[in-house]
């Protein structure tokens, strides 16, 4: 409560939690306290006034088929749901990487699983977290993903990444090291790979309003700065 008092008191909002439950461990008394987890999350999300709280799907672990993984996930997400829409928050998943404490990276990471969960989701309580950069990650083109998915998405994470050593195939080659690859970095928005004009289209085109938040910042505030200059330049280009 004091956080958020705080928060208000500047002018500012704590929209989203960015959260990574494991919902694709092969125990089930595990799976179900990370929904445990997940709904601890939700409750810490509205007490700071968010509306938005992220799942994930889960580690993509070799031994897991895919109908399994997403029959686990798919029911934990919705094991959580009515917890959020009591308290009034929307869960997002996102098309992730890797969270910084698991070994194997994220099991909805391809576009056509990610898209197979998303489509098992028939929920007010939900949608999608859209984050272009991970897609690169993937192999896989940013706006493909965007145009199957761009109706359920209700958050976006602006993003930008580039490797400091390497290959995209190197960083593939180390999937099974535990934590988020060192070799990846993320950089400043509007200078890497992704398109913003045709993922803003995207996104305008079905009506999109919600919350555009900014990862980045990591090397200096002046580089955050000119993310934040850049990416309001382009939402007042497309959205006026």
């Amino acid at each position: 409560p004091e956080v958020r008092r705080r928060v208000e008191e500047a002018g500012l909002a704590m929209p989203m939690m960015c959260c990574s439950p494991d919902f694709t461990h092969p125990d089930a008394d595990f799976r179900r306290r990370q929904v445990e987890l997940e709904k601890g999350w939700i409750d810490m999300t509205a007490a700071l006034g968010g509306q938005y709280c992220r799942v994930l799907s889960g580690q993509r672990r070799p031994e897991l088929a895919r109908k399994q993984g997403i029959d686990c996930a798919a029911g934990c997400i919705e094991a959580c749901l009515p917890h959020a829409a009591a308290a009034g928050v929307t869960l997002v998943i996102e098309n992730h990487y890797k969270d910084n404490y698991w070994r194997w990276p994220e099991f909805a990471q391809k576009m056509d699983v990610f898209c197979e969960l998303v489509a098992r989701m028939d929920s007010p309580q939900f949608g999608v977290n859209y984050d272009p950069s991970n897609t690169l990650l993937a192999g896989e083109d940013p706006l493909e993903l965007l145009r199957r998915v761009k109706h359920r998405v209700v958050t976006v994470h602006a993003s930008d990444r580039y490797l400091a050593e390497g290959t995209l195939e190197d960083l593939r080659k180390e999937e099974n090291v535990e934590g988020y690859a060192k070799r990846l970095c993320h950089g400043e928005i509007g200078r890497g790979l992704n398109d913003y004009d045709a993922i803003f289209t995207e996104l305008k085109s079905v009506g999109f309003d919600g919350w555009i938040s900014i990862e980045d910042g990591v090397e200096s505030f002046d580089e955050l700065e000119r993310s934040v200059a850049f990416l309001r330049r382009k939402m007042a280009e497309h959205w006026g």
